[in-house]
């Protein structure tokens, strides 16, 4: 019987993953969002030019100046739009920020439920790993080919 527990617990932790990545996925999917306003407010923006290749020598200076132009493009995209737009853009962002929390903590639960399962027979961490990798795998296709066959419905 402990054998069946243990398969269980692994198989609920795995399900508490791929869950939450599918309701996620279906509730940003129906959330209203003007898409098209959004690009259109992204095209009035110039995109950031890269850093001068030479920056590479000094990698993390390079990145610091390509997160501060990436920020402020961001910044000038978002002073762009309505404040109807910004409203569905922020209520977007902190929808998914919701989803994914909820996914990474699950993935924390899986990945000790998946720890006891490579102990308890005594397999090597690479099985684990591999496990592991197999399983969020298995669980963000399901949410794929579910949104995929979904997405095919007309949206409310």
């Amino acid at each position: 019987m402990e054998h069946v527990i243990a398969w269980a617990a692994f198989a609920g932790a795995w399900l508490l993953v791929a869950g939450p990545l599918y309701q996620g996925a279906l509730e940003l999917h129906e959330q209203d969002v003007d898409r098209e306003g959004l690009e259109a407010s992204k095209s009035r923006v110039e995109p950031p030019e890269m850093p001068s290749p030479w920056w590479w020598l000094l990698p993390p200076v390079f990145y610091l100046l390509w997160r501060q132009r990436s920020r402020e493009y961001r910044r000038a995209v978002f002073d762009q739009l309505t404040p109807e737009q910004k409203e569905q853009f922020s209520s977007f962002v902190n929808k998914a920020l919701g989803w994914f929390t909820v996914s990474l903590g699950a993935s924390l639960l899986a990945a000790e439920q998946t720890w006891g399962i490579t102990e308890r027979y005594e397999w090597p961490v690479w099985l684990f790993w591999l496990l592991f990798i197999v399983m969020g795998g298995l669980s963000v296709l399901n949410t794929a080919l579910r949104m995929s066959r979904d997405i095919t419905r007309p949206r409310p």
